[in-house]
């Protein structure tokens, strides 16, 4: 007897896996370009944001998390609102010290 509230299993062709493989491959090749260029303070916005465009394709693909149920991607989504929070509250108290006045 079958289990009526199972989870339907996604097969992800292995296209979709070489497709995913090739632009992790020119993310890490523009990545390493665009460190050779000059953008003074945006070197580190360019690098983060091709590195979050990565990270997403490695979770929502290797992972499978598109394919997954909404308990899982809700669980994803606090995770990294936990993280932002976090993040915010020690970047917060790193610029509110007095430095160099002591």
């Amino acid at each position: 007897m079958s289990e009526p509230h199972a989870p339907e299993h996604h097969i992800v062709s292995p296209k979709v896996y070489l497709a995913i493989f090739f632009s992790l491959l020119v993310l890490t090749a523009l990545t390493t370009a665009a460190s050779f260029v000059e953008m003074y303070v945006f070197n580190v916005v360019v690098a983060l944001a091709i590195a979050v465009v990565k990270a997403s394709l490695v979770v929502l693909f290797f992972m499978h998390v598109k394919y997954s149920s909404k308990l899982t991607k809700l669980t994803l989504a606090s995770g990294l609102f936990v993280f932002l929070g976090l993040l915010t509250m020690t970047l917060a108290d790193y610029i509110s010290r007095a430095w160099g006045r002591w």
